[in-house]
């Protein structure tokens, strides 16, 4: 599988519904997030330079895209 950089956050989406199936992007903080994302296996990048912009984007697909099921 590729690796995961905070600019590929379609697929950091796609890897948090795969292996946090039942986890409501509503209700998860966004610094629970970060680690989430740290902890996928395929994620090779640096979290000091994630913005907060960055990981709101990537909540509002997450739940966007939940919805969407």
């Amino acid at each position: 599988m590729a690796k995961l950089y905070w600019e590929s956050s379609y697929a950091i989406v796609l890897a948090l519904m795969h292996h946090h199936p039942d986890r409501d992007p509503e209700t998860t903080g966004l610094h629970e997030m970060l680690d989430l994302i740290e902890q996928l296996p395929d994620f090779d990048d640096d979290a000091s330079i994630v913005t907060e912009r960055i990981l709101k984007d990537i909540q509002i697909t997450w739940f966007e895209e939940k919805s969407s099921l």
